[in-house]
């Protein structure tokens, strides 16, 4: 069996749903059967990814402002148990993914982690996060 096999995938999105007007979606479907994109996802997509553009350096400025990790932050029960020797308490912050292993348990998740912030999505055993629940903003 390989490494990869017994490794969990993550996603690489997340599904989100959002309502529209009748007329702002009937604009997006003449632009897709025209050709301008492939298909509503990849328009809302392109709009998306656009707004984030034009907002990049207030963006930037904030995460480093504010100390955030970008992108996608493991957290393993060693490194949880590091934490706990050294008699530290994490105050996590990930703009992006954070991930929580599946072998962490929620009583160590509540000695190690002081507060957990997520712009983004979070991947944890459903004890850790309903342990967390009174820290996690």
């Amino acid at each position: 069996m390989k490494l990869q096999d017994v490794r969990p995938k993550i996603a690489d999105s997340e599904k989100i749903t959002i309502n529209l007007g009748h007329v702002d979606l009937g604009q997006i479907d003449l632009l897709v059967q025209e050709g301008f994109y492939a298909n509503r996802t990849d328009f809302i997509r392109t709009a998306i990814r656009n707004q984030l553009s034009r907002h990049e350096e207030a963006m930037r400025k904030t995460v480093q402002r504010r100390d955030i990790e970008l992108g996608v932050r493991r957290y393993a029960r060693a490194d949880l148990e590091a934490a706990r020797a050294a008699g530290e308490r994490l105050a996590i912050q990930v703009l992006g993914l954070a991930v929580i292993a599946d072998d962490v348990s929620p009583e160590l998740a509540l000695e190690t982690i002081a507060s957990l912030e997520v712009l983004g999505a979070l991947q944890a055993p459903a004890a850790v996060k309903a342990a967390l629940k009174d820290r996690i903003r």
